[in-house]
């Protein structure tokens, strides 16, 4: 009897501590897969911004985030039962203007230089990351970290080896400070893992809505366009963030901006579906070179790291 109980005892204990450690796995996990729908979601956007002729990049910018700011407040409406509370802090401010920046200036971008440019440029965010994360939020970059943000760059210029192009310059600017920006909202946003991101996320769009509010009305948007803008607004930003604004809780500012550096990978696959262009051979290495990486250290850190 005695060996009986010792035994249930410590089948308790060990069920008891089995719990602890598999419930941060199961949150990170549903954090690495709200990544991977949040990019799904993200890479429709430099085929739609193209789309949309009748207006200017600012209006564009504009208008779906008009949209998605208005999606995200009833997300948190429906969440917390309440309207949403602005602090107004430094870091929420900060947030958001680095949130605006990203949305105001990739767009510029895909509508002055090529598609291709405009999306490896702005996925130079991870060297940024890695090299601020210690600094900003005392996330140690280990040389996993490192090896896979090298191998993800290297695999990215090989999926796009076929399209580069000199482009436009300012574009090609444009997209650099996009990648800047993106990095700086990637590691504010996570600095506020504690709180409630989704407000900052909220007020970033409400700026960028402002930004664009007076080239509305240069021109009409054809029926087409508008379906365009609200799919952009709906589902390209609004709910995209709000899954990035939960999964940012569970993993590293560096996996934050890491994989979802699939969205271009994506992008052919739209291509290949609406228009039926086939991906280059280069295109494939590169984008199966990429996902490995990104693959391999979600694994590695899910395994060595599992509570954030």
């Amino acid at each position: 009897m005695i060996i009986g109980t010792s035994t249930h005892n410590n089948w308790d204990k060990e069920g008891k501590r089995l719990k602890k450690e598999t419930a941060p796995v199961t949150e990170r996990n549903k954090a690495i897969l709200f990544l991977v729908l949040a990019a799904i979601l993200w890479s429709a956007g430099g085929l739609l911004i193209k789309s949309i002729v009748s207006w200017g990049p600012l209006a564009i910018a504009g208008a779906r985030s008009g949209i998605a700011a208005l999606v995200i407040f009833f997300y948190i409406y429906i969440r917390d039962k309440r309207l949403p509370r602005l602090q107004w802090s430094a870091l929420q401010i900060g947030t958001a203007f680095c949130y605006a920046g990203v949305v105001i200036l990739f767009t510029i971008a895909n509508k002055m230089t090529t598609a291709a440019n405009a999306i490896l440029l702005q996925y130079t965010a991870p060297v940024y990351v890695a090299l601020f994360s210690y600094c900003v939020l005392r996330e140690r970059i280990t040389v996993a970290d490192w090896v896979t943000v090298g191998v993800v760059l290297g695999g990215m210029l090989l999926f796009f080896l076929d399209d580069l192009a000199p482009g436009n310059l300012v574009g090609n600017i444009f997209s650099v400070l996009s990648g800047v920006f993106f990095a700086a909202f990637t590691l504010l946003l996570r600095k506020q893992k504690d709180g409630s991101p989704a407000e900052s996320v909220m007020l970033g769009n409400i700026i960028t809505a402002l930004v664009g509010l007076p080239f509305y009305f240069h021109a009409l948007p054809t029926v087409f366009e508008w379906g365009a803008l609200v799919f952009l607004g709906l589902f390209q930003l609004g709910v995209s963030y709000i899954l990035y604004t939960i999964a940012i809780k569970k993993v590293t500012a560096l996996e934050a901006i890491l994989i979802p550096v699939i969205e271009p990978i994506l992008n052919p696959v739209w291509v290949f579906l609406l228009l039926g262009e086939t991906p280059g051979p280069w295109a494939l290495v590169g984008g199966m070179v990429v996902l490995g990486a990104v693959t391999v250290l979600s694994i590695y850190k899910t395994k060595t790291s599992a509570v954030v």
